[in-house]
């Protein structure tokens, strides 16, 4: 097989994915979830020492984007493991969800 024709074979079986590329993209947002959970506790810990109290909307953000990457994973991957996170993580999303409008609706303390 000439080079050509080893290169549209691999194009043809990768169904015209670029590999690198995607590995790029699954690193990088692999550690744009790091800095968004690292910048959401430094929020939490700032707001508890200036303000006596926390955000929960922050918070939700934070689980919810656990939760999807988890569920993203048992569809790719039928973990049951993956799934079990998934229910906790999105759990935990709704919990703080439910304290965030609580939160703006006022009938808990800001």
């Amino acid at each position: 097989m000439e080079r050509n024709e080893i290169l549209a074979k691999a194009q043809e079986e990768n169904k015209g994915k670029d590999i690198a590329d995607l590995d790029a993209q699954r690193k990088g947002a692999y550690i744009a979830y790091f800095v968004g959970l690292f910048l959401i506790l430094i929020w939490d810990v700032v707001e508890g020492i200036a303000f006596h109290h926390i955000n929960f909307g922050g918070n939700m953000a934070l689980f919810a984007m656990a939760f999807t990457a988890f569920l993203v994973k048992y569809v790719s991957l039928r973990k049951r493991h993956e799934l079990i996170v998934a229910i906790i993580y999105g759990l935990a999303a709704v919990a703080f969800l439910v304290l965030w409008i609580l939160q703006l609706a006022g009938v808990m303390a800001r």
